[in-house]
């Protein structure tokens, strides 16, 4: 993913000195609001003379790229600790054909985008400000709400995921009261850590990333002589069950746009969020293929004890209890990253919709460690009400409204290739409109294909939770126009300003006179 700066337009013309005048006349202007143009009214998404650090977060506290790395890790995968339901599914040929192919179908697509608009639109709106300022806020704010309700759906896993995985050791975790006052205590300290910082955040996700991958790598050596090649290429094509095999794959490579959200907390985004992304992506593969190719070939294969926790047995049958242990508290580290670096997506994006004024400005407050203190607290309050749900209905909701909101994605990103084609972009893939359209083929078909195999259960709940965002964003401007909340757009966000041609011009400079005339 090496960058590839685009021609910046021509500074001479008449097009480029009104642009000069107009970009003055924003950064003029008295008004606070005037400083950022609101979302969807706006013709060009170039970010000219942007401010990288905001005057909120000193460079200490900015996120580089080492951090950066491993929380996309835990973003997508923290591990291979839930892949285990691909071989329950389908088998191990399958499971892992899977795990090679599907990333060049959907995870290196949505990671190549999150590369070109995540260093184009480097704030924490993410992906809410991409799709805005390609189809308006209307649509922006569905996208924020389908995401942010997919992660907080996400995050309610892990602690079940954590507790599957010491219940074969405590039994006592396996239901009643011990394991609802495990779930509201996990949350409750890991919350913590969200509320203190993401430069913390950040760090811890490294060293949890390493601790939760050394024990598969042992496993890995321990299990060669146990080795039989054979084992990898079991198929029974009549015995395969697709809805649970498809959503399993799509639950652990999905998410790569997630770390959008956090743009506006990274040190230099437009330098090194393509790089962390490489650099991720190829962890997050062999982190999957490694240990599978290790469990389905050193173990006699039985499909049905391939469920979430059977890693730790694979553990036991082939280093004995010590390695068990080290994996078992690998485990429980990672699914505690990858819940903190979920809740920090989450609360940041509400954040950056509060910031663009989607949401009530209360949403903007920042903690005296400058995390979003209301966006972890709604966050964390989502995963407590939804942590009863078993593990297969979470993949399944929170992929059904997951996909939803990537079709928007897809429709966003052309759009802005379409439209504004000569606009900056540090970062660009090196394909054409044509090119793009072939590259999202796939990807969108793959999510019929899933909305497809979701069940009625599923379908109702998504649909319900789609029909509460359609009735939300337009309640949510009635509030605003009678002043019952506050609702602002930060004076820190970067002037939107595009000299595409005299046309285009002269539409900004009339909506920006508006703007500042109100």
């Amino acid at each position: 993913m090496d960058g590839h700066d685009q021609p910046k337009l021509p500074s001479d013309g008449q097009g480029a000195s009104s642009s000069a005048e107009n970009s003055e006349k924003l950064r003029s202007t008295s008004n606070p609001a005037s400083a950022s143009v609101p979302m969807g009214e706006f013709h060009g998404p170039e970010y000219p003379g942007l401010v990288e650090e905001s005057p909120r977060i000193s460079n200490s506290q900015k996120v580089s790229i080492i951090p950066l790395i491993f929380l996309i890790f835990y973003e997508v995968s923290g591990g291979p600790f839930g892949i285990e339901d691909s071989v329950n599914a389908a088998g191990p040929l399958l499971a892992i054909a899977g795990f090679l192919v599907f990333p060049f179908i959907w995870s290196i697509p949505e990671a190549l985008i999150t590369a070109e608009l995540g260093t184009m639109f480097p704030e924490n709106g993410g992906y809410v400000v991409w799709v805005s300022s390609a189809l308006g806020p209307f649509w922006g704010f569905q996208l924020g709400w389908m995401k942010w309700l997919s992660g907080v759906i996400d995050n309610a896993l892990y602690p079940v995921l954590f507790l599957d995985y010491l219940k074969s050791s405590f039994h006592v975790l396996g239901g009643g009261w011990p394991r609802t006052l495990s779930v509201l205590i996990l949350t409750a300290v890991l919350t913590y850590m969200n509320y203190r910082g993401l430069t913390i955040v950040g760090w811890v996700a490294v060293f949890l990333g390493v601790f939760s991958i050394l024990p598969f790598i042992v496993m890995g050596f321990v299990a060669i002589p146990k080795l039989k090649p054979s084992r990898w290429l079991v198929v029974d094509m009549k015995n395969v069950k697709w809805s649970l095999y498809l959503n399993t794959l799509f639950w652990n490579l999905n998410y790569w746009d997630s770390i959008s959200t956090l743009a506006g907390e990274v040190h230099n985004p437009k330098k090194i969020l393509p790089k962390a992304l490489l650099y991720a992506m190829v962890l997050v593969m062999a982190g999957y293929l490694f240990p599978l190719l290790t469990g389905t070939g050193a173990i006699p294969l039985d499909r049905e004890q391939w469920e979430d926790g059977y890693f730790s047995q694979i553990a036991m049958a082939i280093g004995g209890a010590w390695l068990r242990s080290w994996l078992q508290g690998a485990s429980a580290l990672s699914n505690m990253g990858m819940f903190v670096t979920e809740m920090s997506s989450d609360s940041y994006q509400l954040l950056g919709m509060a910031e663009r004024g989607m949401l009530p400005a209360f949403f903007g407050k920042r903690s005296r460690y400058g995390t979003p203190l209301v966006g972890i607290l709604f966050s964390a309050s989502g995963v407590i009400l939804l942590s009863w749900m078993s593990f297969q209905e979470i993949i399944a909701a929170e992929n059904f409204l997951y996909c939803f909101g990537m079709l928007l994605e897809f429709v966003a990103f052309i759009r802005l290739r379409v439209k504004h084609p000569r606009a900056h972009r540090p970062y660009k893939v090196p394909l054409g409109t044509a090119g793009v359209i072939m590259m999202l083929t796939p990807p969108s078909v793959l999510i019929v294909v899933v909305l497809v195999f979701a069940s009625w259960k599923v379908i109702l709940v998504s649909l319900i939770a789609v029909f509460i965002g359609i009735v939300l964003q337009p309640g949510l401007k009635y509030v605003e126009r009678r002043r019952w909340l506050k609702f602002s757009v930060s004076p820190d966000l970067p002037v939107f300003v595009a000299a595409v041609d005299d046309n285009n011009l002269s539409d900004i400079n009339v909506q920006n006179s508006d703007r500042i005339n109100q």
